[in-house]
């Protein structure tokens, strides 16, 4: 059996899933989960239909907390020997969340790869480091496969100047800080399936709600405007990330608060956006079940920033005739997506609250100028497709 194996991984978190080749096609076989391995590890495997075939708490007490990351892929391989004796991997693929400058499509990974990568940490702080570990570490326990590296910035390498340009200094857009653009492996995966559903390319914007949240303008299947910009930061208020604010605000905090750089990343990426709005979470459904005024008014911030962004990606398509939801929040949370669009009936944009809550795939209303879909991502599959293409 012939496969391919998906990486996806964060500080404390790793995705993965195996797709099996046959006669040149790419079929979901397993997906495997591993949470908090940093503390009290979780390990979860599913079957292709999403049922579950194991749930378990591997010990990693006497694993040193830097190659956490190695011993989960570890107990995802071991779990596979068991399960399929007769695999052979071809390939393994990698979600790499930034490629700068350098990277506009997936490449083979080698010693130069992962140097140029590495200069990028500072860019994506609470990802890069911790794909580049996964990529070392099944470099060390397979070290004869091709490693694939696939971008999150890469969907939105095509943007004009005019959308991706700061008015700073010539000298610092040289430099490369201008907007990128990410969640680009989950819109790619998007404009597939909306192709296979449209005869003619539609103004597509495409919410990828989440605790990483971000917004695209796609217009004749490219990206041509996007909510985050030179860091994943930037754009709508997320679980933990504040989202776009005026650089006087952080100035402000490193005068009078004497905030450090250090400080000023750890509460614009992990104590803002919905935890630090509410002071209760960052998980959307905890806030929701909270029914308190500060969780009320962190999830009216969300959608409220999301529909303005929506009134602004629309003058980027001059015109708007198809939303997309998609992400955890956006495929799964009908309140959140009638939020979002009761402040969009200006556009035209009119839906279905039953079809809305039954999270159908099409959810507007006949008379909707607007086109309104629900649409589950899969960045996995992505990852797969690009690295079967980058080793035949």
């Amino acid at each position: 059996m012939q496969t391919i194996l998906t990486v996806n991984g964060g500080s404390s978190s790793l995705k993965c899933a195996l797709f099996e080749l046959i006669q040149g096609n790419l079929t979901l076989k397993y997906s495997f989960k591993l949470g908090n391995i940093l503390n009290t590890a979780s390990f979860s495997a599913y079957d292709a239909e999403g049922k579950m075939l194991e749930n378990g708490a591997p010990d990693f007490s006497s694993v040193k907390p830097e190659e956490r990351h190695q011993a989960s892929l570890q107990t995802i391989l071991n779990w596979l020997q068991q399960a399929l004796p007769d695999n052979q991997l071809q390939a393994i693929g990698h979600r790499i969340v930034h490629g700068g400058n350098t990277f506009s499509m997936p490449c083979l990974i080698d010693d130069q790869v992962i140097e140029q990568l590495s200069a990028f940490i500072p860019l994506a702080p609470l990802h890069q480091p911790y794909n580049i570990r996964l990529i070392s570490a099944c470099r060390k326990l397979a070290p004869s496969l091709p490693q694939i590296a696939c971008f999150d910035t890469m969907f939105h390498a095509g943007q004009s100047k005019l959308e991706q340009n700061y008015a700073l200094p010539k000298k610092y857009t040289d430099e490369g800080i201008h907007r990128y653009g990410f969640h680009g492996l989950s819109y790619e995966f998007i404009q597939r399936q909306l192709s296979q559903l449209n005869d003619t390319p539609l103004n597509t914007i495409v919410c990828h709600l989440g605790a990483g949240a971000s917004m695209c303008a796609i217009k004749n299947g490219q990206s041509i405007a996007s909510s985050m910009g030179f860091t994943a930061v930037d754009g709508l208020p997320m679980g933990s990330r504040c989202g776009s604010i005026d650089p006087g605000v952080l100035l402000y905090l490193q005068r009078h608060h004497h905030m450090s750089a250090d400080e000023l990343e750890t509460l614009i990426y992990k104590q803002s956006g919905w935890l630090g709005v509410s002071g209760i979470s960052s998980d959307m459904l905890e806030l929701h079940n909270e029914n308190s005024p500060e969780a009320e008014h962190a999830i009216e911030m969300f959608c409220y920033r999301a529909a303005l962004e929506v009134g602004r990606l629309s003058a980027a398509l001059e015109g708007l005739e198809q939303i997309v939801f998609t992400g955890g929040v956006g495929e799964n949370d009908a309140d959140v997506r009638e939020r979002i669009l009761n402040r969009c009936r200006w556009l035209g944009a009119t839906f279905s609250p039953q079809a809305n809550q039954n999270g159908e795939p099409l959810i507007c209303k006949s008379g909707s100028k607007i086109k309104i879909r629900v649409i589950p991502t899969n960045e996995e599959a992505m990852l797969a497709i690009h690295s079967l293409e980058m080793t035949q």
